[in-house]
């Protein structure tokens, strides 16, 4: 595999973005804490603050990162801001660059799940064979049209995979990157036949099956880690959750969303 592909979730929020938040509790209730999140990660992310939650000592606000072409440099404001986030979990790749920039604090930082590439196809749709890489080219081909994720793992698809599997122009006519919406929303309405992104990313999309995995040859695996943010008002609620995350209850919501906890 390319090493100019390992995946880079690049990170963009603009505080005029307009993104809202329920203003934080009084001293006397609930802890608010504020969870920048990878877009794979999500649903574990959800699944955790439901268990988390039931305490009644802390509320989560989970705020999902887009993947931008802006650098990593500019993804957060220079100035520490009232907006700002308690933890984040993102690919290691992008990790790394926060620590780089002190963004977040590198003595906090855990490895928490895997992630890899799987194919959806609409539900109750055939399920071709996908299990050997010459059965998943021979699928391709034959495929009315096909859909992947507008970010690195679409480009490693997209870039790396397709052209070194001497996929002919048809496919590429066929063939989009899909940007406004997760990837099996357009299974699920049939405009696309395949449907290519992280695991953990179509299982919380209804109205498709999940085929399975691509070949382990020529698999991506994405490795999430999380660390709390330099500027948390929350540092030490921000740690205990990213504990938890490690625990025997957040591996299993882990392990439901579709990542490998590790």
């Amino acid at each position: 595999m390319h090493p100019r592909f390992r995946p880079l979730l690049l990170i963009c929020i603009f505080l005029s973005s307009g993104l809202s938040h329920a203003a934080d509790k009084p001293a006397d209730g609930p802890v608010t804490l504020r969870l920048l999140s990878a877009s794979g990660f999500i649903g574990a992310a959800a699944a955790i603050a439901r268990d988390y939650e039931k305490g009644g000592a802390i509320h989560f606000e989970i705020i999902k990162a887009p993947t931008a072409g802006a650098p990593l440099a500019d993804a957060f404001q220079q100035k520490p801001s009232p907006e700002g986030f308690d933890l984040v979990v993102t690919d290691r790749a992008a990790m790394d660059r926060l620590v780089a920039q002190r963004r977040v604090d590198p003595t906090t930082l855990v490895e928490l799940g895997q992630s890899f590439i799987a194919m959806a196809v609409k539900d109750g749709a055939p399920k071709p064979k996908i299990d050997t890489v010459n059965a998943l080219r021979d699928t391709l081909m034959k495929a009315e049209s096909v859909g992947y994720a507008n970010s690195p793992t679409g480009m490693y698809l997209s870039h790396w995979l397709f052209p070194h599997m001497k996929l002919d122009q048809n496919f590429v006519l066929k063939s989009e990157a899909i940007s406004a919406e997760p990837v099996g929303h357009a299974v699920a309405r049939g405009d696309a036949q395949l449907g290519f992104q992280q695991l953990s990313e179509l299982k919380a999309v209804p109205g498709i099956d999940i085929v399975g995995l691509i070949p382990d040859s020529v698999q991506q695996m994405v490795l999430y880690s999380g660390a709390v943010m330099n500027d948390s008002s929350h540092p030490k609620e921000a740690q205990a959750l990213l504990q938890y995350m490690k625990s025997s209850e957040g591996r299993a919501a882990m392990q439901m969303s579709g990542l490998k906890p590790l």
